[in-house]
């Protein structure tokens, strides 16, 4: 009874998401197969790796040389972001058991915004919702993976302009959040140090510069807070 009130109460905020990640998961799984690649390879990658942007890249570096130490700095660098979704769910996954694996293994964008800014009934137990919250993306992310894989050899479908889904859905969502908090100094934080990142760096850049100054930033303000004052 516990995991159906949790599973219910997470599959609602989650709907976005399917919409958003069955269109780019069928993408994805097209693209693979027009690259020669067979159904198993977008359907496990999507499965095991499950990481949308990287998955995308590897397309192309899975057609050129053997270069592992390549592949590891650029997945690091592609998704160091999640260093501060890490630190941001520390307090919330720390109670969840054997749901903490799983919740880590899948974190990602859409779970991290769902679960971060979740409102959870009193009644629904929140490692619960968090584990489904994460499961539900982590299918909906296979399934139109494999649909796409599926129908790669049978169907042409333009894929000009569809990465542009999850983007829309991630602004809509970071509107929400910033309509329900009282406090807007971090999200305006966030919006300058990578703005500025954008002007210094470059496009190709800034996402890694704006993601190791606001780790910095945030590492001294978390020292601040939990250092003990000297009297």
């Amino acid at each position: 009874m516990k995991k159906t009130r949790a599973l219910k109460a997470a599959f609602l905020p989650s709907l976005p998401i399917l919409a958003g990640f069955l269109f780019l998961g069928i993408t994805y799984g097209i693209y693979m197969r027009s690259q020669g690649f067979s159904f198993w390879y977008p359907f496990s990658m999507s499965l095991f790796v499950f990481a949308g942007s990287v998955e995308f890249v590897l397309v192309s570096l899975l057609q050129g040389a053997y270069a592992p130490l390549s592949v590891l700095l650029l997945t690091l660098m592609i998704n160091a972001r999640h260093m501060f979704y890490s630190i941001s769910m520390l307090e919330k996954y720390e109670a969840t058991g054997w749901k903490k694996f799983y919740l880590i293994y899948g974190l990602c964008d859409e779970s991290f915004s769902i679960n971060y800014a979740a409102n959870i009934p009193e009644d629904v137990d929140p490692g619960w919702f968090y584990f489904f919250v994460t499961l539900l993306n982590h299918l909906y992310w296979v399934g139109g993976a494999s649909i796409g894989a599926f129908l790669g050899n049978h169907l042409y479908l333009p894929t000009e302009g569809l990465e542009f889904v999850l983007t829309a859905l991630l602004v809509v969502i970071f509107l929400e959040q910033w309509f329900k908090e009282e406090d807007h100094r971090l999200s305006l934080l966030g919006l300058g140090v990578t703005s500025l990142s954008l002007l210094l760096l470059g496009k190709e850049f800034f996402i890694l510069g704006a993601m190791v100054i606001l780790f910095l930033l945030l590492l001294i303000a978390w020292r601040k807070q939990w250092t003990p004052s000297k009297k």
